[in-house]
């Protein structure tokens, strides 16, 4: 299989049901990691230097923004945004069918 990317491995497997599913199961996941580490880089600051600012240290960030929310607190959530000068919106909203 050469010439084989990630992106032609990952279209061949949404053509099976149960994994596009659960694909875009994780797309609020994808979306938060995606903005803080857009938020951080326009701050221009590094993993370590937000992590001080937030009192944590430089391995808790590089975890969420592996997508390791799972044991993320609201509040750890909202100390980030707070010092990367942004606003952290959480709601609920009807899934797609």
């Amino acid at each position: 299989m050469k010439n084989r990317t990630l992106k032609n491995y990952i279209d061949e497997q949404m053509k099976n049901p149960g994994f596009e599913k659960a694909w875009h199961e994780l797309d609020t996941e994808f979306e938060l990691m995606e903005s803080m580490i857009k938020a951080r880089k326009k701050a221009g600051l590094t993993q370590e230097e937000l992590a001080k600012k937030i009192g944590t240290k430089q391995p808790v960030l590089s975890r969420l923004e592996s997508g390791a929310f799972n044991k993320a607190t609201v509040g750890t959530l909202k100390s980030i945004a707070e010092a990367l000068n942004a606003n952290l919106v959480i709601k609920l909203e009807t899934k797609r069918s």
